[in-house]
Formats: C-alpha cells, sequence, structure tokens
C-alpha cells in the first residue's frame, strides 16, 4: 500500500498556518510588523522561519476538514502511511501533526529546505520515488506533487482546478468540490461582516434625534455617517476575529465564526478588513466635516487597542467598550455640525457602561457552566462576578438617574409640550436593566447583549412602550 501525503493549509487545516503565525507574531510583538517588508523581500521559507522565530500559532481546536480527515482514515485502516507534508515552517507543521494525532510521519521546510510547488515534488520523489505516493492537495500549488504521483486527489476544488489538476494527472479523484458560485465565497465573508451589529451604529441619529433637528441635510449626513460606521465596524470585527482565533475556537458559540471555523480564509478577511476601512476612510473624507474623520480615526485606533491588547485588562476593557457606543454619538453630532448634548453623553456613559458589564456576566458564566476559573485571554475570574454584578446594576441606575435629571432640565422644557410624561421612561428601563442583568446571570443573554435585544420579545415591548412615551410628550 502506498503511502498517503497530506497537505496542511486548505487541506487537513480548514485554515492557513503561515497567515495565522502572521497573527501570533503581531499579537505577541506588535514592533516586530515593522520587519517584514524586508522579511518579504527573502525568499518564503526564510520568511516563514523568521516569523515563527517570533512566535508559534496555536494549533489547539484547530478546524480540520472532514472529507480529508475520512480519506486519511480509510487509508490508514487499508494499511497505508500516512504523511504530513507543507510549506509552513517544520516547527509548526510538527505541533499541527502531534496535535493531531493523524500521522506517521511529518516534514515541514525551514532556512534551508522550501517545501512548496514544484520544491515539495522534488522532495516527495525523492523520498517515495515517482508514482511511489498518493496525494491530497486544495491548490495550484500542488500541480507538481499531482503530476509525479499515482493518485491525485483534489479537495474542495474549484472547476478550474479540478480540470488543471485532470490534465497533471488521470487518476485523480475530486472530494468535497466546490460550486462555482459567488454565493459560495461572498455568504461566509457576509456573516463575518456581521451585518446585524450595524444596529449599534443607529447611535450616530441620537444627536439629530434628542435635539428635534429634522432639516434633510442633517438626515442625509447622519445616514452617510451611519453607513462610514458600520463599514469601519465591519473591518473591525474582521480584525478582531482574526486575533481572537484561539479564543473563539474554544468557544462553544464562537467557533463557529466564519474565520474560527475556517469557512473564510484568513487572507481574504484581512483582506476585507483593509478594503472596508478603506472605503469609510474615503466616504467620510469626501462627504462629511474632517472632524467626523477624526473622530472615525479614533473609533477604528480605538477598537484595534481593544481587539490587540485593552480587552484583556480587568475592567479597562468595559469602559473602553462603554466608550465606543458613546464615539458613535459623538460622531452623529460631529457629522450633522451641532452640539452634543452633555445629558445624552452622561446618559450613554452609564447606559452602556451597563450593556459592557453584561456582556462579560455572560462570559463569566460560561467559563462556570466549563469548570473553569476564568475567561480565555480574559482577566476576570469566577471570584470577580458579585463584583461585576454590583457594577453593572450600579451603572444602569445610574443611566436612568441622569435621564430623570434630565427631564426636568431647561433643555426638556424646551422641546416637549409634556416632559412630565418623560417620567414615565424611568420605570421602563429600570425594569428592562434589572431583566437584562438577572437573565444574564443566569447565562440566558447572548454574548452582545444588542443581539440579545434584537431578538427579545419583552425587549421590543419595552421600546414600544418608550416610543410612545416620548410620542405623547411630543404631541400633547
Amino acid at each position: 500500500m502506498l503511502p498517503l501525503i497530506v497537505d496542511m493549509d486548505g487541506t487537513l487545516l480548514r485554515s492557513d498556518m503561515s497567515y495565522a503565525n502572521l497573527l501570533a507574531m503581531a499579537a505577541h510583538s506588535p514592533e516586530v510588523l515593522l520587519k517584514l517588508p524586508g522579511w518579504l523581500l527573502q525568499p518564503r521559507n526564510i520568511c516563514r522561519a523568521n516569523m515563527a522565530d517570533i512566535a508559534l500559532p496555536d494549533t489547539h481546536n484547530l478546524p480540520l476538514n472532514p472529507d480529508c480527515v475520512g480519506l486519511i482514515a480509510e487509508r490508514r485502516a487499508a494499511g497505508a502511511r500516512i504523511v504530513l507534508i507543507a510549506a509552513a515552517d517544520s516547527r509548526i507543521v510538527a505541533a499541527v501533526a502531534q496535535q493531531t494525532g493523524l500521522f506517521d510521519e511529518w516534514h515541514g521546510s525551514n532556512r534551508d529546505t522550501d517545501l512548496s510547488g514544484a520544491n515539495k515534488a522534488r522532495f516527495l520523489v525523492d523520498l517515495f520515488g515517482e508514482r511511489g505516493f498518493d496525494y491530497i492537495g486544495d491548490s495550484q500549488t500542488d500541480l507538481p506533487a499531482w503530476q509525479t504521483a499515482r493518485r491525485a486527489y483534489t479537495l474542495g476544488s474549484s472547476p478550474r482546478l479540478q480540470q488543471n489538476a485532470a490534465s497533471a494527472n488521470s487518476d485523480i479523484v475530486h472530494l468535497a468540490p466546490t460550486p462555482a458560485s459567488i454565493a459560495a465565497w461572498f455568504l461566509p465573508l457576509w456573516r463575518a461582516l456581521r451585518p446585524h451589529q450595524w444596529v449599534k451604529n443607529v447611535l450616530v441619529f441620537a444627536p439629530l434625534l434628542a435635539g428635534h433637528s429634522f432639516d434633510l441635510g442633517h438626515g442625509v449626513a447622519a445616514l452617510i455617517a451611519f453607513v462610514a460606521f458600520s463599514l469601519t465596524a465591519s473591518s473591525a470585527y474582521l480584525v478582531n476575529d482574526l486575533f481572537d482565533l484561539d479564543a473563539d475556537r474554544a468557544h462553544p458559540r464562537k467557533r463557529h465564526r466564519p474565520l474560527a471555523a475556517g469557512d473564510l480564509s484568513l487572507r481574504r478577511g484581512g483582506f476585507a478588513a483593509f478594503a472596508l476601512a478603506a472605503i469609510a476612510g474615503v466616504v467620510a473624507l469626501l462627504t462629511l466635516p474632517l472632524a467626523f474623520d477624526a473622530v472615525l480615526t479614533l473609533y477604528f485606533v480605538t477598537t484595534l487597542s481593544y481587539s490587540l491588547w485593552l480587552k484583556r485588562k480587568v475592567f479597562l476593557d468595559i469602559f473602553v467598550l462603554a466608550g465606543l457606543y458613546t464615539i458613535r454619538i459623538i460622531a452623529g453630532a460631529v457629522a450633522i455640525g451641532i452640539s452634543v448634548s452633555p445629558w445624552l453623553l452622561a446618559f450613554s456613559m452609564f447606559f452602556f457602561l451597563a450593556l459592557a458589564v453584561v456582556k462579560r456576566l455572560v462570559e463569566l458564566q460560561t467559563v462556570i457552566r466549563t469548570n473553569h476559573t476564568r475567561g480565555h485571554k480574559r482577566d476576570y475570574w469566577v471570584e470577580d462576578l458579585s463584583m461585576i454584578q454590583a457594577l453593572g446594576a450600579a451603572s444602569g441606575y445610574l443611566s436612568v438617574l441622569v435621564l430623570a435629571l434630565y427631564f426636568n432640565s431647561p433643555e426638556a422644557l424646551s422641546l416637549y409640550r409634556s416632559p412630565q410624561l418623560l417620567w414615565g421612561i424611568c420605570p421602563l428601563l429600570l425594569f428592562w436593566i434589572s431583566r437584562m442583568l438577572i437573565l444574564a446571570n443566569r447565562g440566558k443573554v447572548h454574548d452582545d447583549p444588542i443581539v440579545h435585544t434584537a431578538r427579545d420579545r419583552v425587549s421590543y415591548l419595552v421600546g414600544a412602550a418608550i416610543i410612545a412615551v416620548i410620542a405623547a410628550s411630543v404631541l400633547l
């Protein structure tokens, strides 16, 4: 029985370990990225070795390709030797092979050897002889190996790649071919953008609504600001998911995210993040005041800082999360050229701090259910639960207090015909905040409280009641 040679990236794994290594290096030592342009001018094996010297990617919970694993099991049962050979650095290849436990032998690139393309094919012929092995791969770079193999296996290949592989080897088997459709690659990207999260960017309309500034020009400016923030937010989500791969893959729900699950390649995710941020910046620069561009840049930089570092700092992370909501409100005011209300800023600071606390409460409940003592890559311990609960309740109730004080302010008296009716909002918000905290403590809230709210019938009823109260105070 001839040995089965298995490619790693895109074949065994629904991921690319070279890009994962780049992300691990960036997270470990961001300053090293300054050296990357020089490294890219060197041979690929040298560049890979340089990155691996700095940091190695986590090989736990990697998304395996079930079709490849199935073929390995079938060939092993038949008595074949299973060998992993990949262009990635040999240290990464060894870690993957040992972690999966599927291989009898493994080889990777080092500073002296590049096991990609034609080099891999020559290496295989030297080891096993011409037609002395079967080979499974997934890309154009595998064509030389397919050409020298006895039998070729393609995995997840496009019709064009299938045709090219068949030209290289007539004895070929196509496993899980990829349909040639836009939906096949766009849908994972669309899910990774998290369009449902764009509801958060409705906050850019808050200054316009709070100030009763219903001018058409202001409305158009606010709408453009909403689009710019939505594109920027999606870019930030992609960046966050790229740097959170390890944590997401260990999470019972987040492991299904497109990047963590391997439905979206790391390369495509990184390119999309850059493109979205660039488009948002250009749109804002051409249509909105420069001050808005400054606020948008602040939001993006803060989000990146959160993804790379701040999210691992106790309490600082939730203050940053709350601040990101408030930045949206400031951006909305800047976009339409009005001063943001200090009442609105004070309310948002406390209210969104409470929501950020809810997010951490849910994560800690997950930690408790999985019998751990602390969150993965978080600086929160199970013993912190009571303190976080107290902070959430205090912040939520303080936001209602700010609102109550606003209802008696000269600003409210000038904007509403019947401002006394606005007091009806206070018990509604107190009920909603208290209920959210109770549900979070019971582990019955989605990881993101905004997503939970968008799916919660009670939240819709409370929201409708609040809108009715505001309408009555304006009209009556």
